[in-house]
């Protein structure tokens, strides 16, 4: 006896969007403005990885806390980049987990380099709220939650 399979044929990009649409289906796609948010996040993970590496790398024993939150900072920045980029329930966690952990560091780093500017003889991505980086270090978290609410997969 010969089996007989059931194969649908591919359909497009935009079939399928319109498919997932009628059947309550939430489109999660990264377009337009979680493109440039994406390419955002992109940008400060390499910029925050080079500056904590030659800071590292250079002059870590003049401000060792400093240099080790930006390296901290670099690796959130990588992994928001990464889930961001990435579909599915599971990246959707890892980012929101990894902007969250962001919004706090650039709060309270924020708040103890204000405060408490001798522990903090350097800046880091994330001093004084991110001024060193004209506020998108504390704006950036903020819009990666907007667009993480916008973009949360259905419950199922």
């Amino acid at each position: 006896m010969e089996e007989v399979r059931n194969v649908k044929a591919p359909r497009s990009e935009a079939a399928r969007a319109k498919a997932d649409a009628t059947a309550g289906v939430k489109d999660t796609r990264n377009t337009g403005p979680g493109r440039l948010l994406i390419a955002v996040y992109a940008v400060f993970a390499i910029s925050a990885t080079a500056r904590a590496g030659y800071q590292i790398l250079t002059k870590f024993s003049e401000a060792p806390l400093a240099y080790l939150l930006s390296a901290f900072a670099a690796l959130v920045y990588v992994v928001a980049t990464v889930s961001l980029a990435k579909p599915g329930r599971t990246w959707f966690r890892i980012s929101l987990a990894a902007v969250l952990v962001e919004l706090v560091g650039v709060l309270v780093v924020g708040a103890l380099s204000v405060f408490d500017s001798v522990a903090f003889p350097h800046e880091t991505v994330w001093s004084l709220f991110g001024r060193g980086y004209a506020f998108i270090p504390l704006l950036l978290p903020v819009l990666g939650l907007v667009w993480l609410y916008r973009r949360r997969p259905n419950r199922q």
